[in-house]
């Protein structure tokens, strides 16, 4: 009789765990994943296509978003299919010499932030931002720089 009540007490600790158990997995909130949207569009430039594969972009660059500012500086995020994001300016667009980190500058590792920007950082903590409106440029010694978008 002894032996039987240990042994359905065992099976009722057992049967409670699991139940709970279970309880706790369908309560338990899924983690966020992000969705991720690939661009349709026009390919970037070719100097882009080749700073992205240097930098190990996966495969061709779409372009995302072209910009020109008052300083004739035209702006270009590119996205590999992969999902990342790439920043590729020169100053005078895709006609005008290319020099990489002169008149060109290439930067991997791009996000967009909550405001519609996308936002980049440079090797000497200059922090790129550009939107639809303007360029903002933080240096690593805080001085902003601002340069308005203007059309084509």
């Amino acid at each position: 009789m002894v032996i039987a009540t240990v042994l359905l007490t065992i099976i009722g600790m057992i049967g409670g765990f699991l139940l709970g158990e279970e309880r706790n997995r369908s309560v338990s909130t899924p983690e966020a994943t992000p969705t991720l949207s690939l661009v349709d569009g026009p390919l970037c430039p070719e100097q882009t296509q080749k700073a992205g594969e240097l930098q190990g972009a996966s495969g061709q660059l779409i372009q995302v978003m072209r910009v020109r500012t008052t300083r004739k500086t035209v702006i270009w995020i590119c996205q590999d299919r992969k999902g990342q994001l790439y920043y590729h300016a020169n100053k005078g667009g895709t006609d005008a010499e290319w020099i990489e980190n002169k008149t060109a500058l290439f930067l991997s590792g791009v996000w967009q932030d909550g405001n519609g920007a996308y936002v980049a950082t440079a090797v000497d903590g200059a922090v790129f931002s550009v939107d639809r409106n303007r360029l903002r440029i933080t240096h690593a010694d805080g001085r902003e720089e601002t340069q308005k978008v203007v059309g084509e």
